[in-house]
């Protein structure tokens, strides 16, 4: 069986496969790059080529332009290529529209990137798939007891209990652009509400790309507009970029009411310090219980934990049994979440 380091090993650029030359998610510009997503500290412009899926190749043509990569080559999920004799999976990720797992194999040694995941039902996208492998990869942004995330569909229930409770309050519901908010809309859909929702410029144009891949978000407004009479009414549901809600932006509406929906609003002191009236936790991370459980179910005798809280989740694979290390690479965000 080849050597794990042999097949990935950890760069300043990221992770390398040296044998077939490429990247995945580098954090500067390379010749090769596969990408699990679109978010912005994943999925950087300026590379040669970029492999990933479709959605993700088209999200970041809508970020970054259609010339954001020398060449393109478009996955799907579940497909296998061969990269100079490095088999290639993408899996299902469950963080975000097009996100995938990458799994890496050659000579017997299968090693699983997960990127950002989360195993919590999300219908903006395909659902966790667990890949049992020789080593697995795993991000480690919540990887701290303490997270343990509720169920999105009770937090819905909160926000719609609070517009009962202050209809004469627009409620600015603070949400990252790719992902966060279409999973926020989607979920307000499943619990019955059919009302008109705003959103702010940022967003509008992600929002439009997720309904043309067959993501139903309902009858969507524009928050700003000229026109007195299409403005958002007291009591509406506005969804803006995290960086709006405390900002001159939210003060137009009726009497605004700052909500933020992240993981991180577990936290309350981060919940004060940003002014939010309502924290709402709903993440597109794994939690802690998913981390653990999802290291157990690969399989995986070997574990590489990165950009998060890695030295905990490193100690609880030795306390399980399982090699682990952390990989320190720099360069990827979690404070958007």
């Amino acid at each position: 069986m080849m050597n794990a380091r042999d097949l990935l090993r950890s760069r300043p650029e990221g992770l390398c496969c040296p044998k077939a030359g490429f990247f995945i998610d580098p954090t500067r510009p390379v010749e090769r790059a596969l990408i699990t997503h679109g978010h912005a500290d994943h999925a950087r412009a300026g590379h040669g080529a970029v492999l990933a899926t479709r959605e993700t190749l088209d999200i970041m043509a809508l970020r970054y332009g259609p010339d954001f990569a020398g060449s393109v080559q478009e996955v799907n999920l579940g497909e296998t290529i061969t990269l100079d004799g490095i088999r290639v999976t993408c899996h299902p990720a469950g963080h975000v529209l097009g996100s995938a797992q990458i799994a890496v194999e050659a000579d017997g040694m299968r090693i699983v990137a997960s990127g950002d995941y989360k195993r919590a039902a999300d219908p903006t996208c395909a659902p966790f798939e667990t890949v049992p492998c020789d080593v697995f990869i795993t991000e480690a942004t919540f990887a701290l007891p303490v997270f343990t995330h509720p169920d999105a569909a009770r937090e819905i229930e909160r926000l719609l209990t609070s517009l009962q409770q202050f209809p004469e309050r627009t409620h600015v519901v603070g949400a990252y652009g790719l992902g966060k908010a279409q999973r926020v809309i989607a979920l307000l859909r499943a619990a019955g509400y059919r009302k008109p929702i705003y959103l702010h410029g940022a967003l509008e144009k992600l929002c439009h790309y997720y309904e043309g891949a067959g993501v139903a978000l309902g009858p969507l407004r524009p928050a700003t507009v000229e026109e007195k009479d299409a403005a958002p009414p007291a009591g509406a549901i506005v969804i803006a970029p995290p960086s709006a809600i405390d900002d001159r932006w939210s003060r137009r509406f009726a009497d605004p009411l700052a909500c933020f929906a992240s993981g991180w609003m577990r936290i309350r002191q981060r919940a004060r310090q940003r002014g939010v009236e309502l924290p709402l936790i709903i993440s597109d991370h794994a939690d802690w219980p998913e981390l653990t459980q999802t290291i157990q179910e690969t399989g995986a005798g070997e574990v590489w934990v990165t950009h998060g809280r890695e030295e905990a989740l490193v100690r609880w694979c030795e306390l399980n049994g399982i090699i682990a290390q952390p990989l320190h690479i720099a360069g990827y965000e979690d404070e958007a979440e």
